[in-house]
């Protein structure tokens, strides 16, 4: 993994843990580039996942879905998107 992705990976991965946090859900102990957002393993539903997209939008000032909804499963396609930019 490239150094910017890298980076990326660890935002995002910091930014779910504080999202758990302030939402008052634990932070699955798996939580990882593997886990998976909606019915997966990560407890977020649509809404949740388009609050996140937003805090992550404010934190690093890009916007990847701008043009329309890019299709992404798990953090590592998230991190892949971001990493594009």
């Amino acid at each position: 993994m490239a150094a910017a992705q890298s980076e990326i990976a660890q935002l995002i991965l910091d930014s779910l843990r504080e999202f758990f946090d302030e939402k008052k859900l634990p932070v699955p102990a798996t939580l990882g580039l593997d886990s998976t957002f909606l019915q997966g393993d990560l407890p977020m539903d649509s809404l949740d996942l388009a609050v996140f997209l937003l805090i992550l939008e404010e934190k690093t000032g890009r916007d990847p879905f701008r043009d329309g909804f890019r299709s992404f499963n798990t953090v590592a396609d998230l991190v892949a998107i971001y990493a594009e930019q």
